[in-house]
């Protein structure tokens, strides 16, 4: 700032210096506001504001785990509507068996019209197997357990899939998804060849085999008592797929809620991050009126400091 008697000396212009550095510094800012209204960014590098970017960089590590999360929800819930569908045709199977072995139970039927009964009954076992089989989902067979992982490498058990649902190490919801092949349905906890009806050796399941999810046998000898024994194996699988069902059911709810927090959280999340780091545009169009007035003022003002060593011609002249 130039002091008194300074404008009376010409080799140094201070009044233009301190002008031209009142210029330098508005033309900085304005070069900086106009920076946060071209970007939309209140804070375009660390220098802007150190802390506030810091804070802001957290806060979009966090949005980008809250948004993969609920990917990884929308991953989850397609997994547990293809168990949930596959579920429905099992039970429709199971419920078909239970009105043909309530027919074969009642003594108005012949040997040989339980025969083709009992073959239709092996058939809907075969069918369950398929459904089992070919309800995959990447590298996982949904509904015949973890045979991986059991020493006779047998479709029986549960699968465990455990979900990631938060951008937070705890953050997952574990679905257990139930075998439903006829091993895992009608294993009465025998050896392979168990007994379901009254009778020995007439109607048997054939325990799961390595790679294998069991089969249903009616054999020709099977009477109306050995199918009365078999309504009460069919009525417990039903009853445990039911529970399976509700399971399901339970985990899609959570999955759901889930969903809606998740939504809220990134909607939270993001609005705290653009609070920090967005451009307040009236704020900067306002900015933007007060720096250009400086600007032509400053510019006047030095205008007038290069004019200034004129003045000291009037001593030479006088």
């Amino acid at each position: 700032m130039a002091s008194f008697g300074d404008l009376n000396r010409v080799n140094t212009n201070i009044q233009s210096l301190d002008s031209q550095l009142s210029l330098n510094q508005v033309n900085k800012q304005m070069a900086e506001n106009q920076m946060k209204m071209s970007t939309g960014k209140r804070i375009n590098r660390a220098e802007d504001d150190s802390a506030g970017f810091s804070i802001a960089t957290k806060l979009r590590s966090r949005v980008g785990g809250l948004n993969q999360a609920m990917q990884n929800v929308g991953d989850a819930k397609s997994v547990l509507d293809i168990t949930e569908s596959s579920y429905g045709t099992v039970m429709d199977n199971l419920v078909e068996m239970k009105g043909l072995a309530t027919q074969a139970a009642n003594d108005t039927l012949g040997d040989e019209e339980r025969g083709f009964i009992g073959d239709q009954l092996e058939a809907l076992g075969e069918d369950i197997n398929k459904i089992a089989d070919q309800t995959v989902y990447q590298d996982y067979e949904l509904l015949n357990g973890d045979h991986n992982t059991n020493a006779a490498n047998t479709k029986s058990g549960s699968l465990d899939l455990e979900f990631q649902v938060g951008e937070r190490k705890e953050d997952t919801i574990t679905a257990t998804i139930n075998a439903v092949n006829v091993a895992a349905l009608f294993n009465t906890g025998g050896a392979a060849g168990a007994d379901l009806g009254s009778t020995a050796g007439a109607i048997t399941v054939g325990l799961a085999t390595t790679g294998g999810g069991g089969s249903l046998t009616f054999d020709s000898t099977a009477n109306s008592a050995d199918y009365r024994e078999f309504i009460d194996h069919v009525d417990t699988a039903i009853t445990e797929m039911s529970n399976n069902v509700n399971d399901i059911g339970i985990k899609q709810s959570s999955l759901s809620v889930r969903e809606q927090t998740l939504s809220e959280s990134i909607s939270a999340n993001e609005s705290a991050k653009s609070r920090i780091m967005d451009t307040d545009f009236a704020k900067a169009q306002s900015e933007s009126v007060r720096l250009q007035i400086l600007q032509q003022t400053a510019t006047s003002s030095l205008a007038q400091a290069n004019n200034g060593p004129q003045s000291v011609l009037g001593f030479i002249g006088g």
